[in-house]
């Protein structure tokens, strides 16, 4: 029962907030040389320190099911920095008088707001900056607990679809 209550939740996140990504990579690199990783230190996510922390246990769960290793001399290290987008306001009532030219436009609904997450994988002995994923997708801080970590996972799990590219 769990399991369907997971999946539904799952689906329903997902169905109701489309996760868009966008992959760059060095296209001449060998990517089978990395097995471990591990985050730097100084990681500025843009999220809560409680959203960090499920963001970053979503992408060692991904990483482990992967075949990749956390380690404390890793092969690459990931870096992730996000930032908040305004989505422009589409519904306007329009007010006008006429004769003077006065007009006034009263926005309805509320603006929806997306978080754009940029995943930045680097090796630091050698290329630099060697795979790049830019997701987009609505956000919602003030969401259950359980809701952000579903959330959190599901564009984790979206964006490592790219990683190693193929």
């Amino acid at each position: 029962m769990k399991f369907f209550k997971t999946f539904f939740l799952i689906v329903l996140v997902t169905s109701c907030a489309p996760i868009y990504v966008n992959f760059d990579y060095e296209k001449q690199h060998d990517f089978t040389k990395y097995k471990t990783y591990n985050y730097y230190s100084d990681i500025e996510t843009g999220f809560s320190e409680l959203d960090t922390k499920r963001l970053l246990y979503a992408m060692d769960e991904a990483l482990k099911a992967k075949g990749f290793t956390l380690s404390s001399t890793p092969d690459f290290f990931i870096n992730i920095t996000s930032s908040d987008l305004q989505e422009s306001q589409n519904s306007a009532l329009g007010v006008g008088v006429g004769g003077g030219g006065i007009s006034i436009g009263i926005p309805i609904g509320k603006q929806n707001v997306n978080k754009q997450i940029i995943f930045d994988f680097i090796d630091e002995n050698g290329i630099g900056l060697f795979w790049q994923a830019l997701s987009e997708s609505s956000f919602n801080p003030n969401a259950k607990p359980e809701q952000r970590e579903l959330q959190l996972k599901a564009i984790v799990d979206k964006v490592l679809v790219g990683y190693p590219p193929k």
